[in-house]
């Protein structure tokens, strides 16, 4: 007797066994997903009333009238400032009011920034909501290795899990710190990693003015002079030196972006209680007076550059002088920052996954959920340290990057809103079930069960035997073992071999041409 399997004996098994391992392979296949860039179809909170606003925006023009800004070692700002009509004092700047506000008038309300791939391209403004990973930690954490300091292999591991990342939108800029590049010199490599192992767009150094322009003209080969001429393809972060104080580097960095017609975000960087009071609206006032004094200079500098209204606030332990995230009062001051950067007909930028933890554990989630909602209530436009922040900011976590990232697909599905269309009210699946039935066979699960409901990709959802059967993994194993995978399933987009050639040979040039240096 010939030995016949049973999908020899019946064709119809055979083809539904062709059939499951065609799905087998579908789900097990290699898959590049990416979610354009959130457009909230939810409203955004506001927790300021109109009382409340008005003292705001009199105070901080008060604050730029009496007391002023410092533009420290900056001549060329304090000379279009007084070409402005500003009264200048040394390095102080007073800013009669009204002046501030009506220089940021001209700035774009809405910022198209381009990537190499123009389906990657994101907007910032408006309703729309753009996610970018951790930005500026000396350091990083895995499972496996424990904290360290980053390397240009981790800056560009880094790169690919946001290129591999669905609901991430950007590529960032300083994902960690390559500490074993010379300081000035690694803002090239890292660079060259955004432009070539994610077709995202990306962030420009700001570190010191020559690097600044390094970047245009990197930006320049990629994208082509023209094309950089008139459009944005960079976004680089000029923080203000709270209080009301800002530096020649970052100053320096801002003229050369805004004069090349890149975005720039204007953002105080602030620990309340140490560099701000401690008041929500206290501290709101200086961060109107700081932004209005950045974006205006922007301004001066080019009318029409286009900026970002930033803030990124929190509140210190009054007990250690560490900062503090997730906290109420950083969800307050955003929410007001946001309604603030509306009112100037500007692009937000706040919030994060930002948590004080040591470890990607229940603190950490504790507190990045809470900034993230904050975040997308709060109406920012563009989210940095929205994946992989850990330990304040000092560290940069493969483990929590990609736990946060997974966790976006939340602020999708919620900034989506709610479905009132005939599928979505489902009067046809209630009279087909009736009373005492059940839902899970009826043609309206069938139709759409696949994308009813959000599904993390990382987290555990089976029962506790099945999981116990596993190794009782918990959240951090699980995500070190997706870190694994992302990078093991990680392709390189393709890039025009002749700009590549162009790209390394600059760098070349660059690094070429200066002694490496630790400072």
């Amino acid at each position: 007797m010939t030995d016949t399997t049973s999908a020899e004996k019946s064709p119809r098994r055979r083809a539904r066994g062709g059939g499951g391992a065609a799905r087998r392979a579908e789900r097990t296949a290699v898959k590049i997903e990416f979610e354009k860039f959130i457009t909230r179809k939810i409203p955004n909170y506001e927790i300021l009333d109109a009382e409340a606003i008005e003292i705001i925006e009199y105070n901080a023009e008060t604050v730029l009238e009496e007391i002023g800004v410092d533009f420290v070692d900056c001549p060329d700002a304090i000379a279009l400032w007084r070409e402005a009509g500003a009264d200048i004092d040394g390095d102080r700047v007073r800013i009669p009011r009204g002046l501030a506000r009506k220089l940021c008038a001209t700035a774009p309300s809405t910022i198209t920034q381009h990537a190499r791939n123009p389906e990657r391209n994101v907007e910032i403004g408006g309703k729309s909501l753009v996610l970018a990973p951790v930005y500026g930690p000396p350091f990083v954490r895995d499972q496996d290795g424990g904290r360290r300091y980053g390397t240009i292999d981790d800056f560009q591991k880094f790169v690919k899990l946001g290129y591999m990342s669905k609901y991430l939108h950007h590529s960032g800029g300083t994902v960690c710190e390559p500490t074993d590049v010379a300081v000035n010199k690694r803002h090239l490599d890292m660079l060259y990693a955004h432009m070539t192992l994610s077709d995202k767009p990306f962030m420009g150094s700001v570190t010191a003015p020559e690097r600044a322009q390094d970047s245009v003209e990197m930006a320049k080969i990629l994208f082509g002079s023209d094309f950089v001429d008139n459009n944005a393809v960079m976004i680089s972060l000029i923080n203000v030196n709270s209080p009301l104080t800002f530096d020649p580097i970052m100053i320096g960095a801002l003229d050369v972006y805004a004069r090349a017609n890149q975005a720039c975000i204007i953002s105080p960087f602030i620990v309340g209680g140490a560099m701000a009071p401690v008041s929500v609206v206290g501290t709101l006032t200086q961060v109107l007076a700081e932004a209005l004094a950045g974006i205006a200079y922007s301004q001066l500098v080019r009318p029409g550059a286009p900026v970002i209204f930033g803030a990124f606030v929190t509140s210190i332990d009054m007990n250690s002088g560490a900062p503090t995230f997730g906290t109420p009062e950083a969800s307050k001051i955003l929410y007001g920052a946001g309604q603030l950067a509306r009112r100037l007909n500007l692009p937000f930028r706040s919030g994060g996954g930002l948590c004080g933890a040591k470890l990607p554990d229940a603190q950490a989630a504790y507190e990045t959920a809470n900034t993230l909602n904050a975040a997308l209530l709060g109406g920012v436009n563009f989210m940095l340290h929205a994946c992989g922040w850990l330990e304040g900011g000092l560290v940069s976590s493969f483990e929590k990057f990609v736990m946060d990232a997974d966790q976006l697909g939340v602020l999708h599905s919620i900034a989506n809103g709610i479905d009132i269309s005939e599928n979505g009210q489902a009067m046809d699946a209630i009279r087909e079930v009736q009373p005492g039935g059940h839902y899970l066979g009826c043609q309206h699960t069938q139709d759409n069960f696949k994308d009813a409901f959000w599904r993390t990709e990382v987290l555990d959802y089976k029962p506790f035997e099945q999981w116990t059967e596993e190794g009782s993994r918990d959240a951090a194993t699980l995500a070190n073992l997706k870190v694994k995978k992302m990078l093991g399933d990680y392709q390189k987009p393709t890039i025009d071999p002749a700009i590549d050639e162009a790209l390394v040979e600059f760098i070349a040039r660059r690094k070429a041409s200066e002694p490496d240096s630790i400072g």
